[in-house]
């Protein structure tokens, strides 16, 4: 069973078998509380459980798969907290994907510690580089480990019957029964080794692929080289380099060699390409960075954080650096820091008058500096709510300046007064201040204003009213603070036309959630022009104490640049904010529309009169099944999801909709079937091993109009239907329209906190059809 238990990549170093003997280490929560733990590598070499010394009763498990990185050292404010009780190489923390909270570790000794650090960076190296077979292959590693309760390397019927209620499949005993039998070549009463990959095949097999594969291969069994070509120019509407692209694919992804050498596809191999990234949804040239970098910053979506230090609530939260590591990771540009005067001089980072807890200004810059470059070379803006005393306002200055060194932003790119912003390229690996300044930009470059300048009647008192805000901005703002603000100076919002007649871009206005919606009713035009020349950045409402979050989209649809969104808090908006982001090498910049971009464009997101187009886009989507669905948190045992999915377009308000399939009950009967499939290319089947929330087959079309497709996003999401209470949810997968793949295509989803849960997906085919263009004469 050796085979099947221990990935075939991972070399059994002896730092792993110590690994896999186990050892006792400290587990860390705070100061005080410091238990001892005994951690074990899993015979699978991919999973890590522990006990509690006292009890020996397993705590918890956690797979190398879940893991984003191990940090060595007091690198955590609970270590750093215990510095002085325990050195540095001793300590180290592990890191997980998602929201799920750091593991701090303390060894007995640095050997122990370097083993476990140097072990699981191999590891997280080998799970991080598998593709799609071998991540399966880990998938069925897992499930055989959770099912095999003796720990024997081989599973009995009652073991199946088990594994098959973890994994959320509904099969009546007989059939099952059936498939165990089929698998048991040795007819030993047990399952092992091949026999259970034959099980898992069995269970799992895609009649709607195998039917799709057909109606494209000549004898039922390969894929030919031309056949395959016609394949992907056909269905998967590919264009350009289609030959190539299929050699390409075959060599990816066929297993046999016989049939590489061939240059054709087999069964497997088509599978398989369908769920690499080639046959996602999401087009994967649009992963990596493809759009201009050169327009002016405010020409960009730009990906904001409210309240960064927070990790939970705003009023009794917990504030970390690890809000900032966690933003900055997932490709945040904009990050917001709220700065009280603190004990010793020394400026401290909290959500005021309230209850959460407090770190220090230097420690958010360090971590600014280490982070901020590490998940995109564009610049990243930090938004400074001062509310210090002049004397901690000069350690301010003096901790960014130190700090940060070359990396904060001290003087305007070319040493002019801009009449534009400068570009994310221009910018690259910059820190930007953003805050309150004393006087204009153009007083620093030309010297400092230290005269009040004479002011003539025909100044109808503008210049006045300017010097009136110096002088009593110079009151309340330390000069050396004011200095390090260049491009994004706070400036309070008093109109498009006052602003317009300033005409300074360097100036930002900060707006609530309620005054944005106010402008984008009463002047949504105005409020498009505005932001194509000068930033706006949008907060979050006061009243959400609990973190909650407003719907981005409606702030995009008037080309709003830095929309502030609470990153701790799962849910839909950040499910439109990771979706938004996911393109571009997720460097935190999406390149507005052309029209959102011309200061005499004529959009109003809220008046259809004002798009220009042929006509809405046509957006057809054919739910057809869907593969290893997970089943609900905190379900009771053997409870199996009775799965939907919908479908959401988030836009303009003219194009915001939303469709759901049937659900599919439990005993594998399919409520009402759907109306007619529109694809030709594959005819209704039902699933005949009744995998019903495992595999479900729903074979239902959806469709919806777009009339801005260029800022639609559009959300899949599957739930559990329940009849008496709200419906629970299993997955979701977010992606601009702009960055929709056609065809065939899986949607690979993710989890409430927007992490991967392979290989849980849907199946499903896309058709987008373009309006007809003027007519010719």
């Amino acid at each position: 069973m050796a085979s099947l238990l221990c990935n075939a990549r991972i070399q059994l170093t002896e730092t792993l078998e110590k690994m896999q003997q186990g050892t006792l280490m400290r587990k860390v929560k705070s100061k005080s509380w410091k238990k001892q733990r005994f951690f074990k590598l899993q015979d699978d070499c991919m999973t890590i459980w522990y006990q509690s010394k006292r009890t020996g009763k397993i705590e918890s498990a956690f797979s190398i798969s879940d893991v984003e990185t191990v940090r060595e050292g007091h690198q955590s404010e609970v270590l750093q907290s215990l510095a002085e009780e325990f050195p540095p190489e001793r300590c180290f923390t592990i890191v997980f994907y998602g929201r799920r909270g750091n593991l701090d570790l303390i060894a007995g000794t640095e050997e122990e510690a370097q083993c476990w650090v140097q072990g699981l960076r191999q590891l997280i190296e080998v799970a991080t580089s598998m593709d799609q077979r071998e991540r399966i292959d880990q998938w069925i590693r897992d499930w055989f480990q959770k099912a095999d309760k003796n720990k024997d390397g081989r599973m009995n019927f009652k073991e199946v019957q088990r594994l098959l209620k973890m994994m959320n499949v509904d099969m009546n005993e007989d059939h099952a029964l059936r498939l165990f039998q089929a698998a048991d070549k040795s007819e030993s009463g047990t399952l092992e080794g091949e026999e259970f990959v034959l099980f898992y095949k069995a269970l799992t097999e895609r009649e709607e692929v195998q039917s799709l594969f057909q109606e494209f291969s000549e004898d039922g069994k390969k894929l030919t080289l031309l056949e395959l070509v016609d394949f992907l120019r056909q269905e998967q509407l590919e264009e350009e380099g289609t030959e190539e692209l299929a050699m390409e694919l075959i060599d990816k992804y066929e297993p046999s060699e016989t049939a590489r050498a061939r240059h054709v596809l087999s069964a497997d191999g088509f599978l398989m390409y369908l769920c690499s990234p080639e046959g996602s949804i999401f087009n994967p040239q649009h992963r990596a960075l493809w759009q201009d970098m050169t327009q002016p910053l405010c020409h960009y979506f730009i990906s904001s954080s409210h309240n960064t230090y927070l990790i939970e609530d705003q009023i009794r939260g917990q504030s970390s650096i690890e809000g900032y590591i966690r933003a900055l990771k997932r490709g945040c540009r904009c990050l917001e820091v709220d700065c009280w005067d603190g004990p010793n001089g020394e400026p401290i980072v909290y959500h005021g008058h309230t209850f959460t807890s407090k770190i220090p200004f230097r420690e958010v810059v360090s971590t600014l500096g280490k982070y901020a470059f590490q998940a995109s070379d564009f610049p990243v803006i930090l938004s400074l709510e001062n509310h210090c005393s002049m004397e901690q306002q000069e350690v301010l200055a003096q901790q960014l300046k130190d700090i940060l060194g070359e990396q904060l932003l001290t003087a305007t790119t070319d040493g002019r007064v801009p009449t534009q912003l400068p570009s994310p390229e221009e910018l690259k690996h910059k820190i930007l201040l953003k805050g309150k300044k004393i006087g204009r930009l153009e007083d620093t470059l030309d010297g400092p204003g230290d005269e009040v300048p004479d002011v003539s009647d025909d100044d109808n008192g503008a210049e006045a009213e300017e010097e009136r805000r110096r002088m009593k901005d110079r009151e309340s703002l330390a000069q050396a603070l004011s200095d390090c603000v260049v491009y994004c100076k706070n400036v309070s919002f008093r109109g498009f036309q006052e602003a317009r007649n300033h005409s300074r871009p360097s100036e930002i206005s900060s707006l609530s959630e309620a005054k944005a919606r106010k402008l984008i009713r009463d002047a949504g035009n105005e409020f498009v022009r505005h932001n194509t020349w000068q930033l706006t950045r949008i907060y979050p409402s006061g009243m959400r104490t609990d973190s909650s979050n407003y719907s981005p989209q409606e702030m995009w649809n008037a080309g709003c640049q830095i929309v502030a969104l609470n990153f701790q808090t799962a849910g839909m908006e950040m499910d439109l904010c990771d979706g938004l982001f996911n393109q571009n090498g997720h460097c935190g910049y999406v390149l507005k529309p052309p029209f959102m971009r011309d200061e005499g464009t004529l959009f109003n997101p809220s008046d259809p009169s004002t798009w220009q187009g042929p006509g809405p886009v046509t957006l057809t989507i054919q739910v057809i099944s869907g593969q290893q669905l997970p089943k609900v948190a905190n379900s009771k045992d053997g409870a199996i999801i009775d799965p939907l999915v919908r479908v959401e377009i988030h836009g303009v308000p003219a194009d915001q909709a939303h469709q759901e399939t049937k659900y599919i009950e439990n005993n594998g009967e399919l409520v009402v079937w759907g109306p007619t499939v529109l694809v030709p290319a594959l005819s209704p089947t039902r699933a005949c091993s009744a995998l019903t929330g495992f595999n479900p087959h729903w074979d239902e079309t959806l469709q919806f109009q777009l009339h801005v497709p260029q800022l639609a996003l559009v959300r899949f999401v599957v739930e559990d239907y329940d009849k008496t209470s709200r419906n629970d949810f299993v997955g979701q997968f977010t992606l601009a329209f702009a960055n929709i793949k056609p065809g065939y295509r899986h949607i690979h989803l993710l989890s409430k906190d927007g992490t991967g849960i392979p290989p849980s997906s849907l199946f499903v085919h896309i058709r987008i059809t373009e309006p007809p263009g003027p007519e010719q004469d």
